[in-house]
């Protein structure tokens, strides 16, 4: 089987059987990888030309109710420090990002209740309200029921990001001791069906982790067609059961990353913060491998820190205005240049 004529066939056909998939996975060299690499980003102008969309990341709680083994905010970790950014905080957040050129606000968190419907959507209405038409509010705020789903749609929230984490229900049960592989999809599958533009992904070498998995998670992808594909590396956090494990490689993350875009060629990708972590060009190297979206965080200085689903998460003393500076340099290393704008999925502008 000839690797070359396989990402010439992905290229062409949007798909590779799960086969073809581990195949590649498995015994693709560097020279195979920059050809990959060079379809993806092919890919990727083809559908949203050399722009780079810019979200503002908003981490305003990491209280959460769950117990997920890799996660450094999980529930049964006791010595992190517990912050939440009332309403008006987040807000203040909004005015900085907005002022920096900001059109995407991103709320995210762990699952904390304390921001109860009634709290999220009043505050999704004062952002709608402060901004113009142009601003959309993403949220990643973790599992609710539908009705809420329904009513923070309905309060004006435009995507969702909730990664399906792994396609392999065995690796999803022993990794989440407090949640249901079966409700995730559920979930992902009525967020899809209220309207929103919704957002999945999965972590790229986590402990128990084959390539049969990671074929499976680039198929359930593939079907679930959602609009923004996560992809990052495990990176363990020493404060979890997982804290001792070997973490996921750059270079396995960038082959998922490539394959996703060729795969779901119309989704957004983003160039992830764990990444950055994991390599000082990381994100630049992902951009390269057909990722276009960064989300430049905008949580305040005070608490940035304390949002540490892993450990070593870079840009944690700087300033905003310091991120969406530094990023767009960053971005204009690898030839590609900033869009500002909304930055809507190819797929919701088709259909809109």
């Amino acid at each position: 089987m000839n690797k070359h004529n396989l990402i010439e066939k992905a290229y062409q056909t949007n798909d590779l059987s799960k086969g073809e998939i581990i195949f590649l996975f498995e015994s693709i060299t560097p020279e195979e990888r920059e050809d990959l690499f060079s379809k993806a980003m092919q890919t990727k102008q083809a559908y949203y030309g050399n722009k780079v969309y810019l979200r503002g990341l908003i981490e305003f709680s990491n209280i959460c109710r769950q117990d997920c083994l890799y996660c450094g905010i999980r529930a049964s970790n006791t010595k992190v420090k517990r912050y939440r950014l009332i309403p008006e905080e987040i807000l203040a957040c909004c005015d900085k990002g907005y002022e920096l050129g900001y059109r995407t606000f991103v709320l995210q968190s762990g699952e904390d209740l304390w921001y109860t419907e009634e709290i999220l959507s009043a505050l999704i209405q004062q952002i709608k309200r402060r901004y113009d038409a142009e601003v959309a509010v993403t949220l990643s705020i973790g599992e609710r029921d539908v009705e809420t789903y329904q009513k923070l749609f309905a309060s004006g929230a435009d995507r969702f990001l909730m990664r399906h984490e792994t396609a392999s229900q065995e690796l999803y049960g022993k990794l989440h001791p407090t949640m249901s592989f079966e409700d995730r999809r559920a979930y992902l599958n009525a967020l899809k069906g209220i309207g929103f533009q919704v957002g999945a992904g999965f972590m790229v070498g986590l402990p128990g982790q084959t390539p049969i998995d990671l074929a499976e998670d680039l198929h359930y992808l593939k079907k679930l067609h959602p609009d923004m594909i996560g992809i990052g590396p495990f990176i363990p956090h020493s404060e979890t059961p997982l804290g001792s494990e070997k973490g996921g490689t750059i270079n396995d993350t960038l082959v998922m990353v490539a394959l996703a875009r060729l795969l779901i060629p119309d989704s957004l990708i983003p160039a992830t913060t764990a990444l950055g972590t994991l390599h000082p060009l990381g994100r630049e190297m992902a951009l390269k491998a057909g990722a276009n979206v960064v989300m430049p965080i905008i949580t305040p200085t005070s608490v940035r820190k304390q949002y540490a689903l892993y450990e070593n998460k870079i840009c944690g003393d700087d300033h905003p205005e310091d991120c969406r500076y530094c990023i767009e340099r960053r971005i204009q290393t690898v030839g590609l240049e900033v869009d500002l704008g909304r930055g809507d999925s190819w797929q919701f502008l088709s259909n809109a």
